[in-house]
Order: C-alpha cells, then sequence, then structure tokens
C-alpha cells in the first residue's frame, strides 16, 4: 500500500472542502473524479482527452501545398522476406 497522510475538511462558502497534503504532488485546478467504494472514498485525476493540433491557421498559410491524392500513395504489393529485403532479387 502506499503512504497515509492527513487531510482536513472546511466549508467554503455552501460546500465542503478537503485540503489535501502538498507533499501530494497535486495541482491547483487538476480535476478529480471522486467515488465511494464501501464507505470509503478513492479520488483520481481526471483523464485528459488526447491533444489535437489545429492546422486551420498554418494550411492557409502554403498554398502551394495541395493534399496528397489517393492513388499517389498506394503502393505496389512486393515480395518481401522477415527482415524487410525484396525476394526474387540477387
Amino acid at each position: 500500500m502506499g503512504k497515509d497522510y492527513q487531510a482536513k475538511v472546511f466549508r467554503s462558502g455552501n460546500s465542503l472542502a478537503l485540503r489535501l497534503p502538498a507533499a501530494l504532488g497535486l495541482t491547483e485546478g487538476t480535476e478529480m473524479t471522486l467515488r465511494e467504494e464501501q464507505g470509503r472514498y478513492v479520488f483520481e485525476p481526471v483523464q485528459a482527452p488526447p491533444k489535437t493540433i489545429d492546422l486551420t491557421g498554418i494550411a492557409g498559410s502554403m498554398p502551394w501545398l495541395k493534399p496528397i491524392e489517393r492513388e499517389d500513395f498506394d503502393m505496389e504489393p512486393r515480395a518481401l522476406d522477415w527482415d524487410g529485403k525484396l525476394l526474387g532479387r540477387d
């Protein structure tokens, strides 16, 4: 098991809050999921969605770039050995 820490519940406005020790290494603003399991509370950081890169501002600044056509990247079938070398050539 992990290390035990003491935490304190306090009132913040109309809500109760749990003050967590800095030794846990959490950063302010981290979203957490809280789950109650048989009278025990388990909290974990929310899984962040995978980040995507927005290229809309970049794509228009390079008018010479054209999308690759499907037939341009289709490959001819080749006979390869397990090391990726072409078969039938010496």
